[in-house]
């Protein structure tokens, strides 16, 4: 008995050597499959194009979850934000003296007498272009009044204190 170049000693009978070339076909057909898998680009191409679209999908669901969080985040801030200055404002309010705001309503009052007095000057002698510009700017700081009236407040505040100062 010879021994092959595995060192496999040969079949003992017919039946045998059926056995081995069984085996040995079906070990090649595997390792043809193995090879035409390997060898079939489009196929690879496939796979691996399916594969990157999962991932993308599944990237972009994360990232439209992060999004949503982000966002809901934001928006929690944003109302913290505007409920501390709405404190603010009201902390402002109520720290101002009493005589400080009857200084400005009375102020405000002397103010609207004045500018009413001399609307109706501005009527009798401006020019209608410079008159409609006017009244362009008139409108825009009423629609803006509350601004406006916030501003006026802040700075008498501040030359009042800044007289007491001076005092």
């Amino acid at each position: 008995m010879t021994k092959p170049f595995d060192d496999k000693p040969n079949a003992s009978g017919p039946e045998a050597l059926r056995e081995e070339v069984e085996e040995a076909r079906d070990e090649l057909g595997r390792t043809v499959e193995a090879l035409a898998a390997k060898a079939d680009v489009k196929a690879q191409a496939k796979q691996k194009t399916a594969e990157v679209r999962q991932k993308s999908a599944e990237a972009k669901e994360q990232a439209a979850v992060k999004a949503g969080e982000l966002k809901e985040q934001a928006a929690v801030k944003a109302g913290e934000l505007k409920a501390k200055a709405a404190e603010a404002a009201h902390r402002v309010q109520d720290t101002v003296p009493a005589p400080v705001k009857d200084k400005a309503a009375q102020a405000a009052g002397e103010v609207r007498a004045k500018a009413a007095q001399a609307g109706s000057l501005w009527e009798d002698k401006a020019p209608e272009p410079v008159r409609r510009t006017a009244a362009e700017g008139a409108l825009a700081a009423r629609d803006n009044r509350t601004v406006l009236l916030v501003a006026a407040g802040a700075a008498l505040v501040a030359w009042v204190t800044f007289r007491r100062r001076r005092s």
